[in-house]
């Protein structure tokens, strides 16, 4: 008996022992395991940057440890040269372009507007130097040189018997002191804002096309040619905020030097564009510092009156419901329920398969006119809405579950998401605008921030036209090149009607080609070439 007990007792210690040492293990594998959670939060969610903080303690609890050099004796001995950086000079602009860039010198001649009694016996006596430019052909830079005519008018020295000096009149430069043209500030625009192509690998191109300038100095073109045509950016918001329907949304753009602000603070670029079924269309993206409602509410929809869709964000409840009448988007709603399904398909195939009833439908019908489908949803969508909303109304799962977020989404934007049955022009879904704002997202992740206010939103401004142009089929980099040229020609404060000829859809590419050949002036014969010649 006594034996038996003894083998119980060892069996038990043995087990215990093994238990101790399985638990041990266990302990290890979880400190692993939180460490490796801690690595990975840190990846993904904290600061990508190394920057130790200076009041930090050292790794080992003992300041100094590691951030002094060891001594090790021979330090007094040793001799030290002290290098100082001497900052290069800035570029001069023959250091700039190349001298082995093609030249054309051009000669703008005189016109009768430029003799104050309207005539045009002119008597030529030289030609002055006004600016060159660095322009752009596809596939090449060249550098064009400008010039104007000096000269007397004959018929007045007749008349008065006196000698006047005139000058020909040259087209106003893109920006003063600068060489950039119309045509390479629309290659560099349209690169970055329509193929997502980030400015530091543009100067390497124009660098090997023999134009050696800074990624800072193409950033700094960018700025103020979007200031330049500012002016005809205020219209286009103005034409939009006069239609009566329109659909927005926004997303998150980071802005490193905002004045209060970290860097690491999130700024936002809200889009307001028109549906699909109307003419004349416009993309208006616009920078603030914040998500807020009131940014909407004040600046971006503040005399709005028509019918606007967006998505179930908080912020836009401050636009009220009495002159801005909102409705929803059944996309948004079925994402949440389709996220839904991919957890758990039992409860999710009922309202799922319902809202995929109504796209479908809704297909079918997108080429109709406004009242045909207005009337198609009255008769085909609203019995199908009357399922969803039943089957809503009587879910009683759990309110944190992704149904029954998705549930709960569905229920407050109920008033918005039932009005589209009764609009026929709003599209079903705020897709047009989600899309419209992904050609910033991708370009984003090229550029990946702007480095100042200025730069946002000349960021707007530029995916503005860009953005406008393709809605209305037109070429981007064309119709940059016929604003620049044409605006830079108005006086400083437009008026309407002068702007309105650089509407998205009043633009032509004759009209491109007409601003050119009246800017052109004639081409000076090279001299070299014409001794060659002979």
């Amino acid at each position: 008996m006594a034996k038996h007990v003894k083998n119980i007792e060892a069996e038990l210690i043995r087990q215990n022992t093994e238990l101790k040492q399985e638990v041990h293990e266990l302990k290890q594998t979880i400190l692993l395991l939180e460490e490796q959670v801690a690595f990975l939060t840190k990846k993904i969610y904290g600061q990508s940057s190394e920057r130790i903080n200076s009041d930090q303690l050292s790794l080992f609890g003992q300041s100094g440890v590691f951030t002094e050099p060891e001594q090790t004796g021979n330090q007094s001995e040793e001799t030290y040269q002290v290098i100082t950086k001497i900052r290069s000079k800035k570029k001069t602009r023959k250091q700039t372009i190349s001298p082995d860039l093609p030249v054309q010198d051009v000669l703008i001649p005189f016109d009768a507007s430029q003799c104050p009694h309207g005539h045009s016996d002119w008597l030529i006596v030289g030609k002055k130097f006004v600016r060159q430019e660095v322009c752009y052909e596809p596939g090449r830079l060249y550098v064009k040189r400008i010039y104007i005519e000096t000269g007397t008018c004959s018929e007045c020295e007749r008349q008065t018997g006196l000698t006047y000096m005139f000058q020909s009149q040259a087209p106003h430069g893109l920006l003063a002191h600068s060489p950039l043209s119309a045509s390479l500030a629309a290659h560099v625009i349209s690169d970055k804002f329509l193929l997502d192509l980030p400015l530091y690998r543009q100067q390497r191109a124009l660098k090997q096309g023999g134009f050696n300038v800074s990624e800072g100095t193409l950033a700094n073109w960018i700025i103020k040619t979007s200031q330049l045509i500012e002016p005809l950016y205020g219209l286009i918001h103005r034409e939009l905020i006069a239609r009566h329907h329109l659909q927005g949304d926004e997303t998150p753009i980071q802005v490193i030097n905002e004045p209060g602000r970290a860097a690491k603070s999130r700024s936002y670029m809200w889009v307001a564009t028109i549906p699909l079924k109307l003419t004349n269309r416009i993309v208006y993206y616009a920078y603030s510092q914040t998500r807020a409602g009131s940014f909407a509410q004040k600046q971006l929809y503040s005399t709005y009156q028509g019918v606007l869709q967006c998505d179930g964000y908080a912020g836009y409840n401050l636009l009220g419901d009495q002159a801005i009448k909102r409705v929803g988007c059944w996309a948004h709603v079925r994402r949440k329920f389709k996220d839904a399904f991919d957890a758990d398909k039992q409860y999710v195939e009922t309202p799922l398969r319902l809202i995929n009833s109504m796209f479908r439908l809704e297909k079918t019908w997108q080429h109709f006119s406004p009242r045909v489908r207005q009337r198609r949803r009255r008769s085909k969508i609203r019995p199908l809405l009357k399922q969803f909303w039943q089957w809503v109304d009587h879910y009683d799962g759990l309110a944190k579950s992704r149904l029954g977020k998705a549930v709960t989404y569905a229920a407050d934007q109920r008033m918005y998401l039932s009005r589209i049955v009764n609009d026929g022009t709003m599209d079903w879904s705020n897709n047009t605008a989600e899309r419209t704002m992904k050609s910033l997202v991708i370009g984003r992740k090229n550029w990946l921030f702007s480095t100042s206010p200025e730069g946002a939103r000349s960021t707007a401004i530029w995916m503005t036209i860009v953005e406008s142009a393709k809605a209305n089929h037109i070429d981007p980099t064309k119709y940059i090149e016929y604003i620049l040229l044409g605006v830079a020609q108005l006086p400083t404060f437009p008026k309407k009607e002068q702007l309105a000829a650089y509407l998205p859809w009043n633009f032509k590419e004759s009209d491109l080609e007409a601003v050119k050949r009246a800017q052109a002036g004639v081409l000076i014969p090279d001299k070299n070439e014409d001794k060659n010649a002979s």
